[in-house]
């Protein structure tokens, strides 16, 4: 069985956020959490966000074993790019894109035995 959990409109670039999600693509829970916790990027504290929300699903809605937890898909999809305008000197302006990106990571498991 297989629980998921989003976050969408991250402020974060996607691009980013890819090199975090790599590390840990196809590991266990524990091992990913570990991972993240030493990993000192911004999409790595909202990544572990969205795993500890992705866990909490797969334990209380569909009765899985948190032991047996396996990320079995992650990725990242950009989402709406807010532009900004930074002025220069001369009354030259410039457009800053600030993109956000949706966060979504599946988990999979074993059901619990009673």
């Amino acid at each position: 069985m297989e629980a998921h959990a989003t976050h969408k409109m991250a402020m974060v670039t996607p691009r980013k956020a890819r090199l975090t999600l790599d590390l840990i693509r196809g590991k266990n829970i524990k091992d990913a959490t570990a991972i993240l916790k030493n990993t000192n990027t911004k999409s790595s504290r909202l990544i572990i966000k969205v795993l500890n929300s992705a866990v909490a699903n797969a334990t209380n809605n569909l009765n899985l074993d948190e032991d047996s937890l396996v990320i079995s898909e992650c990725y990242i999809n950009p989402g709406p790019i807010l532009k900004r305008i930074k002025f220069g000197s001369r009354t030259k302006v410039d457009r800053r894109d600030k993109r956000t990106s949706h966060i979504t990571v599946k988990v999979s498991g074993k059901v619990k035995e009673a």
